[in-house]
Order: C-alpha cells, then structure tokens, then sequence
C-alpha cells in the first residue's frame, strides 16, 4: 500500500482512534506543566525516527522550518500501515491547517512576540517553532502522542532551537491555562472532539481572555460544526502543488480567529 493510500487511512482513522483517545485522557493541567522538554530520548525510538524520517523544508508553506516527514524517499511510504511500530504517525505529516498557521506567525511575529503561546495538537511541533522564531515569550506544546514528542524534540533541534516544553497530556475539559494565545491546527476531525474543543475554548476565552487562532483548509467536520458561525478568518493561504498532492485537491488552508459572541456565558 502506497503512502498516499496510507495517508487516507491516517484521515478516516483520525475520526475514529484517535479521537477516541483524546476525549478519553483526561487532563491534568497542573501536572501536565511540569513535563520537561530536557526528558532523555529513548534512542531505540529516536534513532528509529530518524532511520525512517526524511528532513525536509520543500513543498511546503514554510521553507524557514526544517521538519522530520514521512517522504516519498522513506520506506514506510511504501509499507502497509500496520508494519510502522509506534502507532499512527500523525505528527510525521504536516497538515494544511499548521502550515497556514505557522506561516501566518513567521509574516506576523507581533501576533506571538512576548506573549505565552500553547500549541494544541503539536504534531510536528512546526507552529511551536515558528512561535519561538517569532519571539514568544513561552511555549508550550501538546500532542497526546509520546513519539510526537521525539520528533518535536528532534525537530527544534534541526532548527538550532532549544526544545521547548512539551506535554503528552489531554488538557482539553482541564483547568484553563493562563495563556495569551492558543493555536491549534486540523483537529476539527470529530464531532465529539469538536464539541469538547469549543466549550473548553470558550472557557479560556471567558476565564482568562486568550486568543485562540485556528488554522483548517476547509474541511466538511470542520465547517459543518457550530463553531463556524464563531469564526472570522484572518488569511487564507494557496498550497504549494506538493501539498495539494498530499491532501486530496485541497488546494488553500486559512487561519481563522476564534470569537465566539457569548464568550462570558458558562460553559
């Protein structure tokens, strides 16, 4: 099976296993601060990933940040799904909505300078690391997934940047986190998980009055849901050809900000 089959089976298996994990951790944002980006790599797990990665900053909107993808030159673009060790590899694809995301911070690092960002659905830490580029005065980033963690730990790294904390728990439904901004790229893939998404969204709106930026091409979930009629979009991006490629005729991702009209009802 050929990557491109295995990327569609990573899109249907992303509404199904992995939203099921995300609902069902459930955070503890007071602890979840504490994980320390300067953990020792496992080097089974490090040298595994990149053995099997290709670094790269072509066909995509960010040629400043240099990732680990899975390519057309690796071996598991090749290999059926199920051979590849760790689990789902959602970080090693760079989607749409964090490239439209990370761009738009790379253009305007007054969005991020001197401000606390948390990331959401890391993945491969790329809009992390354009908030550190741009000047953020603190970053965290969140991915459910450990070997989520390698790879932005190996990704910062490839970009002369110290790794910046990173948390492998679910903090949706937790405490809400005093941050100036929150991103969060390509993650209006359930319904469920959407829901969760939005209420916990408004909290820190109402609570601490964060900035949330959300960057999606436009998918069905994602404009299907209520809080569409929440969103004004800031910038709308065209897709360099590789990434069109990769994403099934999309062909432009945009950052959205996220204003909901009732943000001091509770949640």
């Amino acid at each position: 099976m050929a990557f491109r089959g295995w990327k569609w089976f990573l899109l249907l298996d992303r509404q199904n296993s992995f939203a099921k994990a995300w609902r069902s951790r459930r955070g503890d944002w007071k602890r979840c601060c504490h994980w320390s980006a300067g953990k020792s790599l496992d080097p089974e797990v490090k040298a595994f990933l990149e053995e099997n990665t290709e670094v790269t900053n072509s066909g995509h909107l960010t040629p400043e940040i240099r990732l680990r993808l899975l390519t057309p030159r690796c071996r598991f673009w090749r290999e059926k799904p199920d051979l590849w060790p760790y689990g789902d590899p959602f970080w090693a694809i760079y989607w749409p909505g964090g490239q439209a995301l990370s761009r738009y911070i790379l253009d305007n690092p007054r969005v991020v300078k001197g401000r606390s960002v948390l990331d959401l659905g890391s993945g491969c830490g790329a809009t992390a690391i354009a908030a550190v580029m741009s000047g953020a005065s603190q970053v965290l980033a969140n991915d459910i997934d450990p070997i989520a963690r390698v790879a932005m730990i190996l990704n910062c790294e490839l970009n002369h940047l110290n790794p910046f904390p990173i948390t492998i728990k679910n903090i949706i439904n937790s405490e809400a986190g005093n941050w100036d901004l929150i991103v969060l790229g390509d993650m209006f893939y359930d319904e469920q998980l959407a829901d969760g998404l939005h209420q916990w969204l408004r909290k820190c709106i109402r609570i601490q009055q964060t900035e949330v930026l959300i960057g999606d091409p436009g998918r069905h979930q994602f404009l299907s849901h209520s809080i569409h009629s929440h969103l004004h979009k800031v910038i709308e991006y065209s897709l360099p050809e590789y990434t069109r490629q990769e994403n099934y005729g999309l062909t432009s991702s945009i950052v959205w900000s996220y204003q909901p009209s009732n943000s001091s009802e509770d949640c």
